[in-house]
């Protein structure tokens, strides 16, 4: 047994049998951010043989104070997290494979992401993924772990598919657009976030090692702050739409759309969904003597105030957009659809 990992291996939980089990698992990881990056960094260094991370957006320095894969270099590279993440984490562990895709999580792609994955683990700063997550969870019986914090309060629970109790019967649906708190508004400490993902890495591990009866079944409720920790039971839904009547609207719904993004005023546009040609982007934004620059990874341009960074596959972040009326405009306006 590789030495990097004896202390590991020494605890009764895991041995020698459940290192081989971590060695040969695929997890697959929804973005790559305050929980991405800690869950990530835990995973790599127990020695999971595949990590598959999605994320869709770029580093910038607010991420800094949480988001711990990232430095400024990062920054000022404008690179997409992923990509500095997978750099991080392969002088990390040489000897577990990382697979980074700069991409958005949606109804049209989750599937493909799913493929082959043991895990999922859900590292996203919006509810409209959370629920495209279970619906392909549930329908691929692939379990999944739900982690999410604001302020100084975080949740944490595991979805075992086999064993009913999805996230509908928690939450039937979303709340409303705007009814919640998000971290533009409230806020967030880097404490949170970093339990909030340590104890999904940990039931992940436990999963991975088939430590079945371990897993806590319970949703975990914390507030640092107020020092609150709570265990709550939750009851399956009989009427589930999910779990019970295999209804997966979310990813049955094929519809593109703009999204807010958690955390810095920015809007993401996603009207293609095919390849933009970068470089001849470029070129048509120089020549109208627009303040563009190219990297190996994104466009990034910057017109009447806003930031925008466009991506290869048709996607573009706008910062600075106020509303996604607002964003689909400028989009329409410079790139064109």
């Amino acid at each position: 047994m590789e030495e990097r990992y004896i202390k590991q291996v020494n605890f009764h939980g895991i041995g020698i049998n459940g290192q081989e089990q971590l060695k040969k698992a695929k997890v697959l990881l929804v973005g790559c951010g305050a929980l991405g990056t800690v869950s990530a960094n835990n995973l790599a260094r127990a020695g999971v043989g595949y990590l598959r991370i999605v994320d869709r957006d770029f580093v910038e320095l607010s991420n800094l104070h949480r988001q711990t894969l990232f430095d400024e270099e990062d920054v000022y590279n404008s690179m997409p997290k992923v990509e500095a993440a997978a750099r991080k984490l392969r002088k990390i562990n040489s000897s577990i494979e990382i697979e980074a895709i700069i991409k958005d999580v949606n109804s049209v792609t989750i599937e493909r992401l799913v493929e082959g994955m043991d895990l999922v683990i859900d590292c996203t700063d919006n509810f409209k993924t959370r629920y495209l997550i279970n619906d392909v969870a549930f329908s691929k019986k692939i379990p999944w772990i739900y982690g999410g914090a604001i302020g100084s309060a975080g949740n944490v629970k595991v979805f075992l598919p086999e064993e009913g109790l999805c996230l509908r019967c928690m939450m039937e649906s979303p709340p409303p657009v705007g009814s919640t708190p998000t971290c533009d508004t409230a806020g967030v400490i880097n404490t949170i976030t970093g339990i909030v993902a340590m104890l999904q890495t940990n039931e992940a591990i436990k999963y991975l090692t088939n430590n079945k009866k371990e897993i806590e079944r319970n949703l975990v409720f914390i507030d640092l702050w107020e020092n609150v920790i709570e265990k709550i039971e939750l009851v399956e839904r009989e009427d589930c739409p999910c779990c019970k009547k295999n209804d997966f609207e979310y990813l049955e719904n094929k519809t593109p759309e703009a999204v807010h993004i958690c955390g810095n005023n920015s809007v993401q546009v996603d009207f293609q969904n095919t390849p933009i040609k970068l470089q001849q982007l470029y070129d048509r934004l120089k020549a109208a003597d627009l303040d563009v620059k190219l990297t190996p990874f994104l466009l990034n341009l910057r017109v009447e105030g806003y930031d925008m960074k466009i991506f290869d596959d048709g996607r573009a972040i706008i910062k600075n957009a106020k509303t996604i009326e607002e964003a689909k405009s400028i989009y329409a306006k410079y790139i064109g659809y």
